[in-house]
């Protein structure tokens, strides 16, 4: 499995993702119906119905009786059904920058589960080289040793390193099953048997991004500023609630035998006469949502900025190491080994040291191993907290 492979593979099965896509199509489903009228109300009754006397419970003979119907309609304005189709599509857009945090959060444990386990095959190749070697090695002590060249304690250092060596295999072996569970778990491909590819180049264009742009790929300020969206509409609606609602009614009442029918007509008023203390209460109660919204908005961009600041940091430093030791370890160690081997080709050095040359070559090899491992995490964390811009574009 590659690198892209599981991106996406991860993003098409992740049942967290599933779960907000659903949630995006429930909240898109209400937008319509934010700005319907209320349902009328149908009403059915019988007035002046008599209780005793010879016409007691009877309809239509006594002309009080009346029988009716009628409906009733509360009556919403266009602007009010329009702001509230407005805070239906802020909730939209919220739920929407749900989505974009879980997936950009499935996207960066996928990449850093991959890295891992690719960099934990890695591992395994060059601890089995190692424990090869040093199996030649002893093999070569033990040779020296029969021929009276070598002592015991030589060979007895000889296994024991191997030991070592085949110990720190076992456990390269099961850093890469762990890493194989690891990845499986966020690729819901069933179990993952080997990765493949090469690590990608530790290159990020992350910091480089302004404010305004992280604006647009960045999940936290996504979220964060839809946050402030919703509650300046959900204010907006609060305050047009501020001139309530009349409600409409018609209703026609039947009379018995000759007597003539009735129609009624009326409105309903609500009389806002505490608006001080209620409706206005209700403003800035959201009013305040809003501020604490545009806070929370800042305080979440300082962190977002600090924490691209920190791993840029991180990465920049880890990528000097990285050539620092290229350049200078690396070589050194392949210098030694060809010398080792020129001396003892010569008869000037011993096996012993030609081995010794090619065992720390190898341990060297790990060392750079074990850091790319780390600085291609720290690229991970980096370069996979933003999205792509098609992506979120899209939604």
């Amino acid at each position: 499995m590659t690198l892209d492979a599981a991106l996406q593979i991860a993003t098409s099965r992740s049942s967290s993702i599933q779960a907000s896509e659903a949630t995006v199509r429930g909240s898109s489903d209400v937008v319509v119906k934010a700005g319907q009228l209320p349902n009328p109300t149908l009403n059915l009754s019988v007035q002046d119905l008599p209780i005793n006397g010879s016409q007691a419970f009877t309809i239509g003979q006594d002309n009080f009786t009346m029988r009716g119907i009628g409906i009733q309609q509360e009556w919403v304005s266009a602007d009010k059904r329009r702001l509230q189709t407005a805070l239906a599509n802020r909730a939209v857009d919220r739920d929407k920058s749900t989505y974009l945090g879980k997936v950009a959060e499935i996207r960066q444990q996928t990449a850093m589960a991959w890295l891992n386990a690719i960099y934990a095959k890695k591992a395994v190749a060059l601890s089995q080289a190692l424990v090869d070697h040093l199996s030649l090695e002893l093999t070569a002590r033990q040779a020296s040793y029969r021929g009276a060249k070598g002592t015991a304690v030589d060979v007895a250092q000889a296994n024991l390193t191997l030991g070592n060596a085949r110990d720190e295999l076992i456990n390269a072996q099961q850093d890469e099953k762990t890493a194989l569970i690891a990845l499986s778990r966020w690729t819901a491909a069933g179990n993952v048997l080997e990765v493949a590819g090469d690590p990608p180049e530790l290159e990020s264009q992350v910091s480089s991004l302004s404010v305004e742009q992280l604006d647009q790929v960045q999940p936290a300020l996504i979220a964060a500023r839809s946050a402030i969206s919703l509650a300046d509409a959900d204010t907006d609606v609060t305050r047009s609630n501020r001139s309530p609602n009349w409600t409409w009614g018609l209703t026609y009442f039947k009379r018995g035998g000759n007597f003539s029918d009735y129609v009624s007509v009326g409105v309903s008023i609500p009389l806002p006469i505490n608006r001080r203390n209620v409706e206005d209460r209700d403003v800035e109660q959201k009013s305040e949502m809003g501020t604490q919204a545009r806070l929370t908005y800042e305080d979440t961009e300082r962190q977002v900025v600090a924490d691209i600041q920190s791993l840029t940091a991180k990465l920049a430093s880890g990528r000097e190491r990285l050539a620092n030791v290229k350049q200078t370890v690396l070589p050194a160690a392949a210098q030694k080994v060809a010398l080792a081997n020129a001396a003892y080709r010569s008869g000037a050095g011993t096996l012993s040291d030609a081995l010794d040359a090619r065992h720390t070559q190898l341990e060297a090899n790990l060392q750079v191993l074990n850091l790319e491992r780390q600085v291609s995490l720290v690229w991970a964390q980096l370069e996979y907290q933003v999205l792509p811009p098609d992506l979120t574009a899209s939604q």
